[in-house]
């Protein structure tokens, strides 16, 4: 009954928000808004755990140790907190679920929404009665997109610069282990599931799988 309170409350928080600032939202999306999350949407399943760095000591071979890291890594990079801003298409995804984001929204430039329709109408610099929020926030490039890829394609595409916004794998390092929107994933609204662990040891690990080679799975 809990869960179900909470969901009306956040359908009719982000149904004022729709209604009351994005002038550009189709009647659908509208509508929908005011129904409140789709049959099934809500996800219960416990966001998991990451394991600690010293539980890749016995791990002889460097490389061995890096991709063994990098698998638990992905258990983040896959999941809907962190795909949802790695979409293949144009528009974002939303949910336990990574349902299409409604209202309709596409990327813009800068990820962050076209005129009339910005990323910044709806989400504020924090979460704000279920909405997500946070500073600047915005959809990944397009050339960071990997829903639906395996964490094999995804190791190599973070690692390449063209691919992963330009960065080199010391500032991979410290994006993953400092950025907001990053740390967003363990910090959503209450409605939806927290990425797996924390956002500090996530950090640790991501540096430990750059210190110890940044290897990557074998293809799937």
């Amino acid at each position: 009954m809990r869960h179900v309170i909470r969901d009306l409350v956040t359908a009719t928080a982000l149904a004022g928000l729709v209604l009351a600032g994005c002038d550009g939202c189709s009647e659908k999306d509208k509508k929908q808004a005011e129904q409140g999350p789709a049959a099934g949407e809500k996800v219960t399943s416990e966001g998991g755990s990451l394991p600690s760095l010293e539980s890749f000591s016995d791990i002889d071979k460097e490389a061995d140790r890096s991709r063994e890291i990098f698998q638990s890594i992905g258990t983040v990079l896959k999941h809907p907190r962190c795909v949802n801003c790695h979409p293949t298409e144009d528009q974002p995804l939303m949910g336990d679920r990574s349902r299409p984001h409604r209202p309709m929204v596409v990327r813009g430039k800068g990820g962050m929404g076209a005129p009339g329709m910005r990323c910044n109408t709806c989400h504020t610099n924090k979460n704000y009665q279920g909405v997500p929020g946070g500073a600047g926030w915005r959809m990944a490039p397009a050339e960071m997109a990997w829903e639906g890829k395996s964490l094999a394609e995804i190791c190599r595409q973070i690692k390449d610069p063209e691919r992963n916004g330009g960065k080199s794998l010391e500032q991979l390092a410290e994006h993953m282990a400092e950025d907001n929107l990053v740390a967003y994933g363990w910090n959503p609204p209450e409605q939806y599931e927290p990425a797996p662990g924390t956002h500090q040891r996530f950090g640790t690990l991501a540096r430990a799988w750059i210190d110890s080679g940044a290897h990557c799975p074998d293809a799937e």
